[in-house]
């Protein structure tokens, strides 16, 4: 089924969002390519370019309490038995405008029984010659507060050189250990002396990475940057976000079950929130009835 998309253009970036989902299937500058795409007719592979909400990443079992009720999510990860990335990454939204250089998309999560929670939300992608930016705004329209989360799912690419030649600065200091089997958080430790460490940019190498990372350092404008370039062609990207975002997952899309996609780009998704924080409580964003959030983050070419 063939769902419309909207081309914007500005600053020599080009993007592509999809009315389905508002996920993001292309984006370019001066025709290179700064994230992992897929074509027109293709179905969104790997939630390449997702939109995620109104929770991040994962929920152990699909399982949740809030204010005091039990609620149980689909399970769409069965194999970890998990909750994965939100409601709204396959569905259709709305458009609120469209201009040559930025779009808005807008969906309503209506009430069910596994999220009884009314929470609007408005897309608005733009670029321009600083970059290709995206800001989220939800809006709680019920009656109950909610809980919420919000994040985006980009595979960077830095250029054609292999993901493992690629060097990766990442300013976290706090990585959150996973079990190895369903990626639920295990606990939050210093990331010196392990594999984790990007503070100081460095080759990926073989390393695999599937982890949200924390307390990190901001520039003298209180942003979060992380950079990933290809030394051997002179290129990268980076991803550049504020304070609504303490939490970025990086994931160096290890898929031993499609060989053909493995290590193809570097995901980094800035989180509002970690994996499981349904359950644990951390960084969660609880919105009140009227309440509005803001997130907001921008890709720019190296």
């Amino acid at each position: 089924m063939n769902h419309p998309e909207y081309r914007i253009e500005g600053g020599g970036y080009t993007a592509v969002v999809l009315g389905l989902g508002a996920a993001v299937r292309e984006l370019t500058h001066e025709g290179r390519p700064l994230v992992v795409g897929f074509g027109a007719d293709e179905e969104m592979p790997n939630f390449r370019g997702a939109f995620v909400a109104p929770w991040p990443n994962r929920i152990a079992d699909g399982r949740y309490t809030f204010d005091g009720v039990d609620y149980e999510l689909p399970v769409n990860e069965p194999e970890r038995g998990t909750a994965l990335h939100g409601l709204v990454f396959d569905i259709p939204w709305t458009l609120v405008e469209h201009s040559e250089s930025a779009v808005t998309l807008g969906c309503t999560i209506e009430p069910r029984e596994a999220y009884p929670f009314t929470v609007a939300l408005h897309a608005r992608f733009s670029v321009g010659e600083e970059g290709f930016r995206s800001v989220i705004t939800a809006l709680n329209t019920g009656s109950r507060r909610a809980p919420y989360g919000v994040c985006p799912h980009p595979y960077l690419v830095a250029g054609p050189s292999p993901l493992d030649e690629w060097v990766l600065e990442l300013p976290a200091s706090t990585v959150l250990t996973v079990t190895p089997d369903r990626l639920l958080p295990v606990a939050k430790e210093p990331v010196e002396g392990t594999p984790f460490d990007f503070r100081a940019a460095h080759a990926i190498g073989d390393v695999q990475i599937d982890h949200a990372f924390t307390d990190l350092t901001p520039d003298a404008s209180g942003l979060a940057t992380v950079r990933v370039t290809d030394p051997r062609h002179g290129t990268g990207v980076a991803m550049v976000w504020d304070e609504s975002c303490p939490w970025v997952q990086i994931h160096t899309a290890d898929l031993p079950r499609k060989p053909e996609s493995t290590r193809l780009g570097l995901a980094v998704e800035p989180m509002t929130c970690p994996p499981d924080a349904f359950n644990t409580g951390e960084d969660l964003v609880v919105l009140e009835p009227g309440a509005t959030h803001r997130a907001g983050w921008m890709i720019t070419a190296l």
